[in-house]
């Protein structure tokens, strides 16, 4: 696959080839579906409570006299039927757990996979060079315009790149992220990707291009243990 690389004022300069194989090479929408109900499952922290008539603010006074105002009998206005009051049955249950596991090769092939699909969308932007002189929001906008990303984008910016990441962040339809943790969450929660050709061949050849028995028997990334 021949993907366009542009350079930052919209213009093509290159291409650069993937291979699909790598990536999968067909769309396998059931394993991209199982990582992001994984993903958007662990967001949850499972931690909501509800009060009960003891916990709700106010005072516990009886609202009005037992009898001869022809109104039902009721006690302070906690109670669950009035607005504001408690609820009939409070959730007080101390945390849920809402995490899901998915092993890591699967995890790593819905990634690569999600990409693929991107790829084939056309919604992928490279740069050549993804870098700004000064942190300025006209300066990206501009840059966006060019690129004619109309949508939401996510944005693969190097954790060291401050300056470019300063010139993004105010955009409400630009997310930011490091290269290295792009997952297929974030790739289906937005429109466009715009990454850097350079950042873009690290993710394809690093840690998460192991997708086999390698990835166990020999792991890239791992701290190499010192001799004794």
């Amino acid at each position: 696959m021949q993907v366009p690389v542009y350079n930052i004022s919209g213009s093509q300069v290159s291409t650069l080839t993937i291979d699909e194989q790598s990536l999968g090479g067909t769309i396998n929408a059931a394993l991209i579906k199982q990582a992001y109900v994984r993903y958007h499952s662990n967001l949850r922290q499972g931690s909501s409570r509800t009060q009960k008539r003891s916990e709700v603010e106010g005072a516990s006074r009886k609202i009005y006299k037992q009898k001869g105002t022809g109104n039902a009998r009721h006690g302070d206005k906690n109670a669950p039927l009035f607005k504001g009051g408690a609820h009939a049955h409070a959730k007080q249950r101390t945390r849920e757990d809402y995490r899901l596991d998915m092993p890591k090769k699967m995890r790593r092939k819905a990634n690569r996979n999600a990409l693929l699909a991107k790829l084939v969308d056309n919604e992928v932007r490279i740069v050549d060079n993804l870098s700004f002189k000064a942190p300025k929001t006209r300066d990206f906008q501009a840059f966006m315009d060019a690129m004619k990303i109309d949508k939401t984008a996510l944005v693969a910016i190097p954790a060291e790149d401050t300056v470019t990441r300063n010139a993004a962040r105010n955009l409400d339809t630009v997310s930011l992220c490091r290269p290295e943790h792009l997952n297929c969450f974030e790739l289906l929660n937005h429109r466009y990707l715009v990454i850097g050709k350079a950042q873009l061949e690290a993710w394809l050849t690093g840690p998460g291009s192991q997708t086999g028995k390698d990835a166990k028997l020999a792991p890239k990334g791992a701290a190499k243990k010192e001799a004794k």
